[in-house]
């Protein structure tokens, strides 16, 4: 396996398939094409010296390429997460075994007890809890949400212990889209890190590029592809990424959400194909918005131009990869919006209703009642979730005309769309 130091980010082309494409040099010990799969929990010193300096943090795999423990540095998570740094454009990545995790491990390698967080309220509901709840009361570790896309708001809610400023790059579920560059001013003028969680728009928005200091991933989603492997990753500078694996204070090293090898393994292979699967997913989510729009059903997709942040997409995006997989309807009650999901999967075989996304199938889900159901009635109302917004990760199975006729159908028979 190959651990040739990656490129310095001023070396480094600015497409990040490009910048995939140069680290396509990993190859297996015996010269196969693929990596491969360091499966050891634990890993040899040829001198006995070398034991100390690892635990003591002066030798890794950036230094000398030496390994520990499996919960520690892993070979094959190590080039996973070198490979994710590239397509971030950032210096250094590493995963974890969780979506979650990575983001706990951003969250506390960036905050000490009594820290303040200024965070999007309109988030995925397990981070709105994370922040909401369990850092204050586990940790001491306070966070004022707000409407990220309100900057006047976000700089009232900085204060002297605010160290991170929160956001996804597209909000969950309401697809709200952060202008993050003047995000990143307003962090930055507070001596705060900006972490941008990018699992909805993989390769279509680079928030590293417009002054994101640390970016998350849920490698579960559309960088996975096929809602069978629960992963996450986190990408930075180098200093920050090797602070996560301190011995002593690293929150990936001492709460052990570890990644299996195999796993990352398994990610690793599906990279390549992610830009021709973004591409594709955006594509047809960008015809059902245009599509549903016309027959009159209430759409959110950022690549309809009464978006409220159309324009901001467009100059933060990267336009080969359209706008995102994702877009949300509103029926109006949670009623009428389970009837449309049931008679979607159950009677035209559109879909499935299901949690997460990213999947090469349709998955849909009622936000207010799964995905954000940690948030209580006031944040729900205040971040725009209503009670019929049904959520749709667009999938890829089946012809656009196919997919579509079938949606048609199951709108004229639940009385959204008159025939």
């Amino acid at each position: 396996m190959n651990d040739q130091m990656p490129k310095s980010p001023d070396q480094q082309p600015n497409d990040p398939v490009e910048r995939l494409a140069d680290l396509r040099h990993e190859f297996g010990e015996h010269g196969g094409v693929n990596m491969s799969i360091a499966a050891s929990t634990t890993f040899t010193v040829l001198e006995a010296g070398t034991m100390p300096e690892i635990f003591e943090g002066n030798l890794g795999p950036h230094e000398g390429g030496c390994y520990l423990y499996g919960r520690h540095f892993n070979p094959t998570v190590f080039v996973l997460g070198r490979q994710l740094a590239a397509m971030e454009g950032a210096e250094a990545g590493y995963c974890a075994s969780s979506g979650l995790g990575a983001i706990a491990a951003a969250l506390l390698g960036c905050l000490e007890q009594g820290d303040h967080v200024v965070a999007s309220d309109t988030l995925y509901g397990g981070t709105w809890s994370m922040l909401a709840k369990f850092l204050p009361a586990k940790c001491g570790m306070t966070t004022t949400f707000v409407d990220i896309t309100d900057h006047d708001a976000v700089t009232e809610a900085m204060n002297e212990r605010t160290k991170v400023v929160y956001t996804e790059s597209l909000t969950n579920p309401t697809l709200r889209v952060p202008n993050l560059p003047v995000l990143a001013k307003i962090a930055h003028h507070h001596d705060a890190q900006l972490i941008v969680d990018n699992t909805f728009a993989p390769l279509a928005i680079t928030p590293i590029e417009h002054g994101a200091d640390i970016v998350v991933h849920s490698l579960t989603k559309f960088i996975n592809g096929a809602s069978d492997f629960i992963a996450g990753t986190v990408v930075g500078r180098g200093t920050f990424i090797g602070s996560l694996m301190d011995l002593h204070t690293g929150p990936l090293m001492l709460l052990g959400p570890t990644m299996d090898p195999q796993v990352a393994h398994s990610i690793s292979l599906r990279l390549p194909h992610l830009p021709i699967r973004m591409i594709e997913h955006a594509r047809r989510a960008q015809e059902f918005a245009h599509r549903l729009t016309a027959v009159g059903v209430k759409t959110v997709y950022p690549g309809l131009e009464d978006h409220p942040d159309h324009e901001i997409f467009h100059q933060i995006g990267r336009p080969e990869y359209g706008f995102g997989g994702l877009l949300t309807i509103d029926t109006g009650t949670t009623e009428l919006a389970e009837k449309l999901m049931e008679d979607l999967q159950n009677v035209e075989g559109f879909g499935f209703m299901a949690v997460s996304l990213g999947y090469f199938d349709t998955l849909m889900s009622c936000s207010a009642s799964s995905t954000s159901s940690e948030m209580d009635e006031h944040s729900l109302s205040k971040a725009g979730v209503t009670p019929g917004l049904i959520r749709m990760s667009i999938g890829l199975t089946g012809s656009l005309e196919q997919r579509w006729d079938q949606f048609e159908r199951s709108l004229k028979r639940c009385g959204l769309i008159s025939d």
